[in-house]
């Protein structure tokens, strides 16, 4: 490899790293002269005012109240870079999925609803619309109870820390090493050969065969689930956990001198005050659910029926180069997050107002 042929990428790294520096430095200097800027202004009308008037050098009475005109303009230099983020990242790209929703797979001529009709007559996204629905039943109900029932067992117990860290670890892995390490679970050898994968080894211990796991649908959909769950079941545990410990020691005590037992404690005492975070917990996963494509690409690539939205939107616009269908994929996947955003904040705001 010659240093004269790698020459044009060095240079596009340093372009990278110059404008890196340039822009970050300079939101950082913006951030750190613009604020020290107003500080110093206000320090300085307010001296001017106590001096004139109402201060310690001063002979008139106290300045009256008024408004503090560069508080607006002060709000508006932080508000925009999160507003022109926004606009730059959200709003803009989902408005151009929207309008390429109804144009051809070249974006170039409008065809209406055709694509939205395709998405619904064809067999093999009707799968994927199926397999999406599973996933979001299922790890949402299974993450959260298996997080609550953690969080329950290990509460106060002699090694809390410790057991809470095991089930939390997999949060730190991402959704791609996640599924490399359950491919390694699920891997299949012929049984002329030894078993690499955990699940085979069991049944060939069991004296049984092993199986390719991941070919067979609904079974594989089922165990790259299994993998979401396990990476969820840290997150709903380490918030029940939370709020079980903030439920009030009165309210326990009390319950206790009623002679309930463990199972009354739970269903009558503790599912009601933690019931604010099951909801979050829940809805969080959801959204989490609705837009999982690393676990999926990365063990089956969406082969053997194993395919969901996110995963399918990739292929028809990447892939296939059919922009249409994948962006009506994309504006279906929004619209299915709509309403549970709509309720965490419904949710929210009657929590604020009760």
């Amino acid at each position: 490899m010659e240093f004269a042929d790698e020459a044009p990428k060095l240079l596009m790294l340093l372009y990278g790293l110059v404008a890196f520096v340039v822009v970050v430095g300079g939101l950082l200097l913006l951030l750190d002269a613009v604020p020290n800027y107003f500080a110093r202004r206000r320090e300085q009308r307010l001296i001017a005012a106590s001096t004139a008037k109402g201060g310690p050098g001063g002979d008139g009475p106290a300045p009256a109240a008024r408004p503090r005109r560069g508080e607006g303009l002060f709000a508006a230099f932080f508000l925009f870079p999160a507003i022109a983020l926004l606009l730059i990242g959200l709003v803009v790209p989902a408005v151009r999925t929207t309008l390429l929703s109804f144009m051809d797979g070249g974006s170039v001529n409008w065809v209406g609803l055709r694509n939205y009709g395709w998405m619904f007559s064809q067999p093999e996204i009707l799968d994927v619309l199926a397999n999406t629905l599973m996933w979001v039943v299922l790890v949402p109900l299974l993450a959260t109870s298996m997080g609550l029932l953690y969080a329950v067992l290990v509460d106060k117990a002699r090694f809390e820390a410790i057991a809470k860290s095991l089930i939390f670890m997999p949060m730190a892995i991402s959704f791609v090493g996640a599924g490399i390490i359950w491919k390694f679970v699920y891997a299949y050898r012929s049984e002329e050969q030894e078993q690499i994968g955990l699940l085979n080894q069991i049944a060939v211990s069991l004296g049984g065969e092993p199986k390719q796991w991941l070919l067979n649908s609904p079974l594989n959909t089922l165990l790259l689930i299994a993998v979401m769950v396990w990476i969820q079941a840290g997150f709903a545990m380490v918030v029940l956990s939370a709020a079980i410990k903030a439920i009030p020691a009165e309210i326990v005590e009390a319950a206790r001198l009623d002679g309930v037992n463990a199972w009354q404690m739970f269903r009558r005492v503790t599912l009601p005050s933690i019931r604010p975070a099951l909801i979050v917990v829940v809805v969080t996963i959801s959204i989490a659910t609705l837009k999982v494509f690393d676990i999926v690409r990365t063990m089956t690539n969406g082969n053997f029926n194993t395919s969901v939205i996110a995963n399918e939107m990739y292929n028809q616009a990447f892939r296939f180069g059919q922009v249409g269908q994948g962006s009506a994929l994309a504006v279906f996947l929004f619209v299915l997050v709509i309403p549970i955003v709509i309720y965490q904040i419904r949710n929210l705001r009657q929590q604020r107002e009760g």
